[in-house]
């Protein structure tokens, strides 16, 4: 992350300046409450995602299910509308079918190209870049739509989304939530008649967007998307926001294992108990809801900073490697010949005796004397000594260097 060092100074992103003409202060203002509108002025996205790139992945790259849907006026088709065996050799039953998609695409579906983050690899780094910048997990779709077209009607998403117009043109319809800040267990599809009524009030937004515009939306705003004139293609990074609901399950969760703990409450409650009567079972549970209050009160932030770090690790997947490259290169290496692998979320940590470094790579057992190097290195003052550069290479924690051009 880019950050000024003048105390007080704006921070500046590579992935949220790439799309916003906002800083982290500037978006907190906004964030999760009301969407925004940003003309392009002299930002592109051609270098995301063009026609070209389209049709490559529809028709070069073998993609199968679920990497694409396929949808007309809300409907979504069953995958076998447009799949089919790979042939000789690829012995795949539902790898795209670019003639079907020719067909549907002209009679006005909307392909919708999902999980772009991992198949695509201009989307890939700036999803990287943005969850790094914001501290929350980030995805990517592409909604490619022909003229006149609306893919979905009204809907919204549980989790706030970014629009990147890169192709054509689309008007958006917004509208105020019906239900705010819904969870990933509170989808539209529960709400389906209140959301049709207030689709059809007068909307709180309506915006066309060209190529280089942004359209915030958080998550519960109600939206719909309608082409106008030729194709258009955006993209949409959905970014999974972390909220007070994920802290309270980690406050509980450790709260039930202190209270585990202890043999009072690992005792069996009397024979003859009625456990679906609420009086009969009332004692006990008052033992227990003190037991937890206690517990609650007296739980380690780090524990539940910890439980939170493990899930966000696992949320995404580091930046590429070069596997045949890098054992290729592995034995003739001098320790300033690599250096930490991006989006990698490494620390070294204790387990039991021996210190271990965690990241999005897995976990790698170090020795005492490698910890104060292994640190110095992540912290950008220091190499390494060939042997253990080797190891972090192999481990898949290290990247090696790229030229200076």
């Amino acid at each position: 992350m880019n950050r000024s060092s003048e105390a007080g100074a704006p921070q500046r992103c590579t992935g949220l300046e790439r799309i916003l003409d906002l800083d982290l202060v500037g978006l907190a203002d906004i964030w999760g409450r009301e969407p925004r509108y940003v003309a392009a002025r002299e930002r592109t996205f051609d270098d995301l995602l063009s026609v070209a790139d389209v049709d490559e992945l529809l028709s070069w790259r073998g993609l199968r299910t679920p990497f694409l849907r396929v949808a007309k006026d809300g409907q979504t088709l069953p995958d076998d509308d447009f799949t089919r065996g790979g042939g000789v050799g690829a012995a795949v039953a539902d790898q795209l079918d670019d003639t079907a998609l020719l067909r549907l695409f002209a009679e006005g579906h909307t392909l919708v190209l999902q999980g772009l983050h991992r198949t695509h690899a201009p989307i890939l780094e700036l999803t990287q870049a943005l969850a790094a910048d914001l501290g929350h997990p980030v995805q990517a779709n592409a909604y490619v739509t022909p003229a006149q077209s609306t893919g979905f009607a009204a809907h919204y998403d549980v989790h706030d989304v970014f629009v990147l117009q890169t192709t054509g043109q689309k008007r958006w319809r917004l509208h105020a939530p019906v239900h705010p800040h819904p969870l990933r267990n509170q989808p539209w599809d529960q709400r389906k008649d209140a959301v049709a009524a207030a689709a059809q009030d007068d909307p709180h937004t309506d915006v066309t967007l060209l190529p280089g515009d942004v359209l915030y939306i958080p998550r519960g705003w109600l939206h719909s998307a309608t082409a106008l004139g030729g194709v258009s293609i955006h993209v949409t990074l959905g970014v999974h926001v972390w909220h007070r609901g994920h802290l309270a399950e980690a406050l509980v969760d450790e709260a039930r294992r202190a209270v585990s703990a202890t043999a009072a409450q690992r005792t069996s409650l009397r024979p003859g108990v009625d456990v679906g009567d609420a009086a009969d079972i009332g004692d006990d549970l008052e033992q227990v809801r003190e037991a937890l209050l206690e517990a609650l009160a007296q739980v380690d932030g780090e524990r539940v900073a910890a439980t939170i770090e493990a899930r966000h690790r696992s949320g995404q997947r580091p930046a590429p490697i070069a596997p045949v490259t890098t054992v290729e290169s592995a034995d003739a290496l001098a320790g300033t010949d690599v250096h930490p692998r991006a989006h990698l979320r490494a620390r070294v940590v204790r387990s039991g005796d021996r210190p271990v470094l965690v990241s999005r790579a897995g976990r790698l057992e170090l020795a005492d004397d490698e910890v104060p190097p292994v640190r110095r290195w992540l912290d950008g003052d220091g190499g390494l000594d060939p042997a253990l550069a080797r190891r972090l290479l192999l481990s898949g924690v290290a990247t090696l260097a790229t030229p200076e051009t």
